[in-house]
C-alpha cells in the first residue's frame, strides 16, 4: 500500500528542509493519489524536473514505493516551467514541489528510476 500523496508530500518537504533546502509545495494536487512532481531549482537559471516514473517500473520495485524519473535533466528554468504548464493543463490533480539547493541535491535518494 503506498502512501497517500499529501502525506509523501509533507514527509519529503520536511527532509529537505532538515537537510538545509528550501522546499515548498507550489501546486496542492489531489490528496490521495496526486501525481507528484519535483522541481530542483539551482538557483543559476537552471533547474530539473523529477516526475512520476513509467508504471512498467513499479513492477520491478518495491510496491510500495513511489518511483520518480528525471522528466527534464539540467534545463533554463523557463523550459521547466513549460513543461509544468503543461503537466497542469493535462492533469489538474498534480503536486508540484519545489525545491532550492544550489548544491543540486534532490534528496530522492533511490527513488530515481
Amino acid at each position: 500500500m503506498r502512501l497517500k500523496s499529501a502525506i509523501w508530500v509533507a514527509a519529503y518537504i520536511r527532509r529537505c528542509n532538515v537537510e538545509g533546502a528550501f522546499a515548498a509545495v507550489r501546486r496542492r494536487g489531489a490528496e490521495e493519489a496526486g501525481a507528484i512532481f519535483v522541481k530542483l531549482n539551482r538557483l543559476d537559471g537552471t533547474a530539473e524536473l523529477f516526475g512520476p516514473a513509467p508504471q512498467s517500473l513499479f513492477d520491478t520495485a518495491r510496491p510500495a514505493d513511489r518511483l520518480f524519473s528525471r522528466c527534464l535533466p539540467e534545463a533554463p528554468e523557463a523550459k521547466i516551467e513549460e513543461r509544468l504548464a503543461r503537466e497542469m493543463r493535462f492533469d489538474p490533480d498534480v503536486w508540484i514541489i519545489e525545491v532550492e539547493d544550489r548544491a543540486a541535491r534532490h534528496f530522492l535518494d533511490d527513488l530515481v528510476g
